[in-house]
């Protein structure tokens, strides 16, 4: 019932670039993977809809795909571990974010951030489709999870994973 890697897609495509997590997740769906690694769009609700699903008996791994601000030229995607959100630095870009629910369980799961520097998040003005920036980003962001997935002691991802570019890369 409980997958041993989740890879989470979080952010709301109403509000321009912090769409990126669901878009990023979109083209996950397209990727064949192994049994044990389901892939969520975990939309805005992440805190609270994520977390339950997670049993650190069973998940091993966590991937979270989110815009993050951290004071890089939009596009640029980073990878992150818990360490790295505190105590200065790195934060949600908006209120409501998924970190304080990550700092609760980092010591029973492994916690892959891979966060993507923002152009513009529109809120509370509904803006959709994601910057040029941010679009060109999630190849980036695919490789990333296919080399996280290669290095889980087991070699089992496609090796498509990153290679097809998004639109408008």
């Amino acid at each position: 019932m409980f997958p041993e890697i989740v890879i989470a897609g979080c952010g709301n495509p109403l509000f321009a670039d912090d769409g990126f997590g669901p878009a990023v997740a979109e083209e996950m769906f397209h990727i064949p993977l192994p049994d044990n690694v389901m892939v969520q769009d975990a939309g805005t609700s992440a805190p609270h809809y994520l977390v339950p699903m997670l049993d650190p008996a069973v998940t091993k791994k966590l991937i979270i795909i989110d815009i993050t601000d951290f004071g890089g030229e939009p596009g640029r995607v980073i990878r992150l571990g818990t360490g790295d959100i505190i105590p200065e630095g790195i934060h949600d870009s908006h209120a409501g974010g998924i970190i304080e629910s990550l700092l609760r369980i980092r010591n029973k799961i492994e916690i892959t951030i891979i966060g993507c520097q923002p152009k513009h998040v529109s809120y509370p003005v509904v803006e959709i489709g994601l910057s040029d920036e941010v679009i060109r980003a999630i190849p980036t962001a695919l490789r990333i999870i296919g080399d996280l997935l290669e290095t889980d002691g087991q070699d089992t991802c496609d090796r498509s994973i990153g290679k097809k570019p998004a639109a408008g890369f």
